[in-house]
C-alpha cells in the first residue's frame, strides 16, 4: 500500500474482516490536498473507496482463479465522487440539493440545525413550531430566536420531523447515544443461521470483469449512503432492483446521481399484493440492502433474522443513522444532522463560532462505499463457509472514526496542486430524464468497469421483477 492514508485504510480494511497483506494491492494516485477540511476527510474518503475497490478485486480473485488484481485510487475521482451530486446536471440544469428550511439557525442558547427537504418533513417541521404552511425561512429564523435548541430538537422530534442540537465532541461523548455508538466499531459484522451451502459463483469469462455479475440485489435504501453503496454494486454487475414505498416517492434529481445501473419499482408492502410480489424477489435474491430506521421494516417481515430465516444464504447490510440501540436508536436522521450532533460542525466551525460542514457529506458517501466494501467480502466468505451474513454500519459510527479514530497520515495533506481539474472525472450519459452529466466512479482495479452500463430510469417506474425473470 502506497503511504497515503495508510492508517485509515489499513483501520477501514481490518474492520471489514480483510487479510491486511492485500492492502499491499493499492496505490494512491492525482492530486492530493483536496477535500479540505480540520478533520481528515480526504483520508476518510480515500480509506473507503480504497476497501471498496480492493474488496471488489478479490472477489473477482475468487471468480477468476487468478491473483487479486492491484487497485488504484485517484483521489482526484474521488473528491469529485464525494460531491457527485453537486456536479450532477440533467440537460444543464443543477440538481436541487438543500431546500430553505434545511439549515443551521440561532437558537436563545446556540444552535440547531433541521432537515426539510422532503414535503413531508418540512410539513411536521413547520407544525412542531407552530407556524403555518406557508411559514418561511424569515418567520422560522425568528421563531427558533426565543427557543432553547434542545427543547426545539425534542418538539421537531416529537412531531416526526427533524432537527438537532449543535454539540461539541465532548458533550456528544456524554450524550447517551453518543456513549452508546462508542461501544461499536466501525463495522459489525455476524453470521446468521447455519447450514446454508456455499456459495458457488460461476468463473468470470469477457471483459471488463463484473465480479457482481449474475447477483441480485434487493435496494431498499433511500438518499445518498445506501443508494451509493448499490449503485457500486450495480457498477459491478449486480442486477440492483430499487423499492420504494409508493406513498413517499424519491426525489428524481437524488435518483439520476444515485440510481445508475439500477431499476426502480414501487410496492407497498403494507398490502397483501406488495407482501406477496417481495417475497416472489426475495426467493431470488442474493443480497438485500436496507437504510430504514432500525425496527421499521420488522413489521413487514423485513427484520434481518427473518429475512434469512426464509432465505438462507442471503447476505444483509443494514444501514442508519444513529446506529440500531442506545436513546436515537430509533431516529431518523441524515448526514448533515449527525455532522451537527457529533461535534463534526462544532470543529468546523468558523471563526466567528457559526458551526461549519464538511466538504462533503462524507459521512454518506463514505459509509456507502464501507457498506458495498461489506457485501463484497461477505460474497467472497460465502465461497468457503455459506450461511447468510449481516452487516451493520451508520453515519454516527462513521463520524466517531472520523473524529476520534484518525491514525496519524504518513504524508500530511498538503495544499491543492493546482492540477485538480473534476471535469476530468465527469462523464456524460443520455437517458429517460435528459443528458447527464455525472461523476465517474471511483472504484477502479485492474481489468475492472470503468462506467456504468445504463442510466438512471425514471424513479419507480419499473415492473417489480428481476431482468431475466
Amino acid at each position: 500500500m502506497g503511504q497515503r492514508h495508510g492508517g485509515k485504510t489499513a483501520q477501514a480494511w481490518a474492520a471489514l474482516g480483510g487479510a491486511p497483506e492485500l492492502t499491499d494491492r493499492i496505490r494512491y494516485t492525482g492530486s492530493q490536498g483536496l477535500l479540505p477540511a480540520r478533520l481528515p476527510v480526504r483520508d476518510l474518503a480515500c480509506a473507503t473507496v480504497a476497501c471498496c475497490a480492493l474488496a471488489a478485486a478479490e472477489l473477482t480473485a475468487r471468480r477468476t482463479g487468478r491473483p487479486v488484481p492491484a487497485v488504484r485510487v485517484d483521489e482526484g475521482a474521488v473528491a469529485t465522487a464525494f460531491v457527485s451530486e453537486r456536479h450532477l446536471r440533467v440537460d444543464g440544469r443543477a440538481a436541487s440539493t438543500f431546500a430553505p428550511l434545511s439549515r443551521f439557525w440561532r437558537t436563545a442558547d446556540g444552535w440547531v440545525r433541521t432537515h426539510a427537504n422532503y414535503p413531508h418533513h418540512r410539513e411536521r417541521l413547520l407544525h412542531a413550531l407552530g407556524l403555518p404552511a406557508s411559514a418561511d425561512a424569515t418567520a422560522v429564523a425568528a421563531e427558533l430566536a426565543g427557543r432553547r435548541a434542545e427543547e426545539v430538537q425534542e418538539a421537531v422530534y416529537a412531531a416526526g420531523g427533524l432537527a438537532v442540537a449543535a454539540r461539541t465532541p465532548e458533550e456528544w461523548a456524554v450524550h447517551g447515544q453518543g456513549a452508546t455508538v462508542a461501544t461499536h466499531p466501525l463495522v459489525t459484522r455476524q453470521r446468521l443461521g447455519a447450514g446454508a451451502p456455499p456459495r458457488r459463483l460461476p468463473p468470470l469469462t469477457g471483459t471488463p470483469l463484473l465480479p457482481a455479475h449474475g447477483l441480485r440485489v434487493l435496494d431498499l435504501t433511500r438518499v445518498i449512503a445506501g443508494p451509493v453503496a448499490t449503485r457500486t454494486l450495480a457498477l459491478l454487475g449486480a442486477d440492483v432492483l430499487r423499492i420504494d414505498a409508493p406513498q413517499l416517492p424519491e426525489s428524481q434529481d437524488a435518483h439520476d446521481d444515485t440510481g445508475f445501473g439500477k431499476r426502480s419499482t414501487t410496492l407497498d408492502l403494507g398490502a397483501r399484493a406488495g407482501r406477496t410480489r417481495f417475497e416472489e424477489l426475495l426467493a431470488g435474491a442474493d443480497v438485500v440492502v436496507t437504510g430504514y430506521r432500525p425496527g421499521s421494516l420488522d413489521r413487514f417481515g423485513l427484520a434481518p433474522e427473518a429475512l434469512a430465516e426464509r432465505r438462507p444464504g442471503l447476505v444483509l447490510a443494514r444501514l442508519s443513522a444513529w446506529g440500531d440501540d442506545g436513546p436515537w436508536g430509533g431516529r431518523r436522521g441524515f448526514d448533515s444532522l449527525v455532522q451537527v450532533a457529533t461535534g463534526i460542525a462544532a470543529v468546523e466551525a468558523d471563526a466567528d463560532g457559526t458551526p461549519g460542514a464538511l466538504p462533503a457529506q462524507a459521512l454518506d458517501h463514505g459509509t456507502g462505499y464501507l457498506l458495498a466494501a461489506a457485501v463484497l467480502r461477505s460474497l467472497t466468505e460465502q465461497t468457503e463457509t455459506g450461511d447468510a451474513r449481516l452487516t451493520t454500519v451508520s453515519l454516527a459510527r462513521t463520524a466517531r472514526w472520523l473524529v476520534h479514530g484518525a491514525a496519524p497520515d504518513l504524508t500530511p495533506a498538503p495544499a491543492d496542486d493546482g492540477a485538480y481539474d473534476p471535469g476530468h472525472h465527469l462523464r456524460t450519459m443520455d437517458g429517460p430524464a435528459g443528458r447527464l452529466r455525472y461523476a465517474a466512479s471511483p472504484v477502479t482495479f485492474d481489468g475492472g468497469p470503468a462506467d456504468w452500463a445504463t442510466p438512471p430510469g425514471r424513479c419507480g417506474a419499473d415492473a417489480p421483477r428481476w431482468r431475466d425473470g
